[in-house]
């Protein structure tokens, strides 16, 4: 059996994705599920009764936790029956033959996790960098748009409910630690909205923070982060740095590299999104 896992809060664009993902599911196999995992207290009720066939889980998030991502794919995962899981989340728009291509290497035996594309719907799209062609194989992956055989869930014990935001890196580090292999898949593509620019801002903070947690949880990582994970550990060191302009006033002239190899995706709103990754890292640091 194969098991597509969609969270939800309350995302009125949870209709589209299952309507996308139940023609999907059954095109590739009768002996399929879909589950819901629904944090809207009852608001997307309309929703769930516009699809029957599929299970809803009413998902309660405990008492003081106010970002709840990885209690929801936990819940999820347990209550599924499939031995092979798929993650996407309220609002994706997977394309043409998205989990037919996503899924084909773990059918075949020959990968235990497939990692597609994501792509953002309008003008704000950061996340795509690496467009079509990534490397084969993967240092860490989001969750919205993966597929795993259960085995793997097992093997690390699932997501890691300390995290609000950055469970999925942590998620997917443990993955590599464990010597399973992350395998990308490009042509499996999601659409997603990002949102406004406003939005991405509190992203990239959220972000920043998640980030300085999960170096503190992965000390191991710190050896080769300034190689592979370069932006929120260059632009805390740039913020840091901001006070020296007063003897140094061409510092801030440093952001015209990362600016020019950023054109594609919009300088400003690249750097900003920078600039406050990097302060969200600083503040965790400092908290912590």
């Amino acid at each position: 059996m194969i098991s597509f896992i969609v969270i939800s809060k309350d995302e009125p664009q949870l209709e589209q994705t299952l309507t996308a993902i139940s023609i999907q599911s059954a095109e590739i196999s009768e002996d399929s599920e879909v589950i819901v995992v629904d944090a809207s207290d009852a608001r997307l009720d309309h929703i769930r009764q516009a699809h029957p066939e599929h299970q809803w889980v009413n998902y309660q998030a405990p008492e003081a936790v106010g970002i709840s991502i990885p209690h929801q794919r936990n819940v999820g995962v347990h209550s599924s029956h499939g031995d092979i899981i798929v993650f996407t989340d309220s609002g994706c728009l997977p394309a043409p033959n998205w989990a037919r291509t996503l899924l084909a290497p773990v059918l075949t035996g020959a990968e235990e996790v497939t990692a597609g594309r994501t792509v953002g719907r309008g003008v704000l799209d950061l996340y795509d960098a690496l467009g079509t062609s990534p490397p084969d194989y993967l240092g860490e992956c989001p969750t919205i748009n993966l597929a795993f055989r259960r085995r793997v869930f097992d093997l690390v014990g699932g997501f890691d409910e300390s995290f609000e935001y950055g469970s999925d890196v942590d998620f997917s580090w443990r993955l590599v630690d464990a010597g399973v292999r992350l395998r990308s898949v490009p042509e499996a593509v999601i659409t997603t909205d990002w949102g406004s620019r406003r939005r991405q801002l509190r992203r990239a903070w959220a972000y920043g923070r998640a980030r300085a947690r999960l170096y503190s949880k992965h000390r191991g990582r710190l050896r080769t982060a300034w190689r592979t994970d370069p932006v929120p550990f260059a632009y805390a060191l740039f913020i840091l740095s901001l006070p020296l302009t007063l003897w140094f006033p061409s510092l801030p002239a440093l952001l015209v590299i990362p600016a020019l190899r950023n054109r594609r995706t919009g300088i400003t709103i690249t750097i900003a999104d920078h600039l406050v990754e990097g302060a969200g890292f600083l503040r965790e640091l400092v908290l912590r």
